[in-house]
């Protein structure tokens, strides 16, 4: 039975990816901000993996998304910042020191003594006090940031996809008690908003308004998507409260969408038509025989 390659292996093999005498052309000239867009691709693929319960297939995601933290990791250590060991090693004791409910020691081999057990609450609350404090560590003696008031907030990245970061915002807020008493009042803002989106659009559209300069509509077309971003800001909210993960509901609808367009076309193509001469009447029809399908 041949060997099977393990995570030394790996590390060799993007060492000599990088090889500037031997190695692949591509890899070569890669940096850290030229890899972001394909580490973002791959994690939402080990996602879609996930959502269509293809384990067969998450195998292989997974291992490209290892391969994105291999690279940064090799880039690094030609930078002599830091090698993929000390990714590990940082990795491990952030993650023991997040833990005292697990290790209460602080070390790899501790162990609670047997039936004792925090609460869930207790074990979030620690958590927060853990992550503020490690977030105050990074802050240096000199550094301006240390003159700014720390916000629960400083932590979420922007990077993140804006559905995530609605509701993280969400959630950090309600930890402290900014938030609603039930979702009642969520889903009367959703409908506020949404009367004044329409307010906002009637309002630019509106015939006496047509002498609008090209600057007035600029600012009234931004104040339109400033009222359709409150809405989706809620409907995270709304989300939240209804204990479903936006993301996943949108992705979910998504996935709704193609295979009732997907259906559509199929019909029409049996009957010798395109998609790109049919009437809206017929891709109605179909549709709603799409919608019941499902």
């Amino acid at each position: 039975m041949a060997s099977k390659y393990d995570f030394q292996d790996l590390l060799y093999l993007m060492t000599r990816l990088r090889d500037p005498e031997d190695g692949c052309p591509w890899d070569q000239k890669q940096s850290y901000a030229s890899i972001v867009p394909h580490t973002l691709e791959e994690a939402y693929e080990v996602a879609e993996a996930i959502e269509n319960e293809d384990f067969a297939n998450l195998k292989e995601e997974l291992g490209d998304l290892l391969f994105q933290v291999v690279f940064y990791s090799e880039i690094a250590r030609e930078e002599q910042r830091f090698s993929f060991a000390e990714i590990v090693d940082t990795l491990v004791a952030k993650l023991i020191r997040r833990h005292p409910h697990v290790f209460p020691d602080g070390t790899l081999a501790s162990r609670l003594p047997p039936g004792t057990r925090m609460s869930d609450a207790q074990i979030k609350a620690n958590w927060e006090r853990i992550k503020a404090d490690e977030r105050q560590e990074k802050v240096s003696a000199n550094d301006a940031a240390q003159q700014k008031t720390e916000s629960i907030l400083d932590s979420i990245a922007h990077s993140l996809p804006p559905l995530a970061i609605a509701e993280k915002l969400q959630r950090k807020a309600a930890h402290v008690g900014f938030d609603w008493p039930d979702i009642d009042p969520v889903f009367d803002k959703l409908q506020e908003e949404i009367s004044e989106l329409k307010e906002a659009w009637h309002h630019l559209h509106d015939p006496a308004n047509q002498q609008l300069t090209q600057a007035d509509d600029a600012q009234k077309q931004a104040h339109i998507e400033e009222e359709l971003g409150d809405i989706l800001f809620v409907c995270v909210n709304l989300s939240r409260f209804l204990k479903v993960d936006a993301g996943r509901a949108l992705a979910g609808t998504n996935r709704k969408f193609r295979d009732r367009f997907r259906f559509i076309e199929a019909q029409l193509e049996a009957d010798g038509k395109s998609i790109h001469s049919a009437s809206l009447t017929e891709m109605d029809r179909l549709w709603n025989r799409a919608k019941g399908k499902d």
